[in-house]
């Protein structure tokens, strides 16, 4: 019982200073930039345009169904590059198989 109260107290303790040091990180960050600067940009952000079309940034950099296509095509060559290395793993599998056999079978000859 003493024990189990001591490693809650420990755990509390230590998630307190991670939530502490967190915090003061973020004021680290803050103080270093020194001012409010709309320019910098957010990780991800999605708005609408004048026509109603909804806009997607990723890290400043616009996203379309033209990058999403091409991400799709870029998948299904990987898919096909997989399918090779399957392949080549089936292959040098056989090959060890084999290896392994005829070497079970010289050595029962020799003996």
């Amino acid at each position: 019982m003493k024990f189990t109260i001591q490693f809650f107290a420990a755990v509390g303790i230590l998630f307190f200073g991670v939530l502490l040091g967190m915090q003061q990180a973020k004021e680290g960050l803050l103080k270093m930039k020194g001012y409010h600067d709309p320019s910098f940009q957010s990780v991800v952000a999605v708005k609408k345009n004048q026509e109603g079309a909804v806009e997607a940034t990723v890290m400043g950099n616009k996203v379309t169904a033209e990058t999403v296509d091409e991400k799709a095509k870029k998948l299904e060559q990987w898919k096909m590059f997989n399918l090779f290395s399957e392949l080549g793993k089936q292959l040098a599998e056989a090959v060890h198989t084999a290896a392994a056999k005829l070497l079970s079978l010289l050595g029962k000859l020799i003996k």
